[in-house]
């Protein structure tokens, strides 16, 4: 027996390219992920954050201590 989506992904499939590709972007618009603009706007205040820490002389993680922070928390 079909499921919904193989259904739904056979009509989709048989639809013009520019259709599917309206059709994904309202797709992905539903799933409120970050706009390039949000994405902008956390790195420029990740970049003042850090900038700030310089001119403070706050002492700096290396790179390669932080990697290892990540391998032992997520085990990779």
């Amino acid at each position: 027996m079909r499921t919904v989506v193989d259904k739904v992904s056979d009509e989709v499939l048989a639809l013009p390219t520019d259709v599917r590709i309206m059709l994904l972007d309202r797709i992905l618009a539903s799933l409120n992920l970050p706009t390039q603009p949000d994405i902008d706007r956390i790195w420029a205040e990740e970049a003042e954050r850090r900038a700030g820490e310089l001119d403070r002389d706050e002492p700096l993680v290396p790179g390669e201590e932080v990697f290892d922070r990540m391998k032992r928390k997520y085990g990779r």
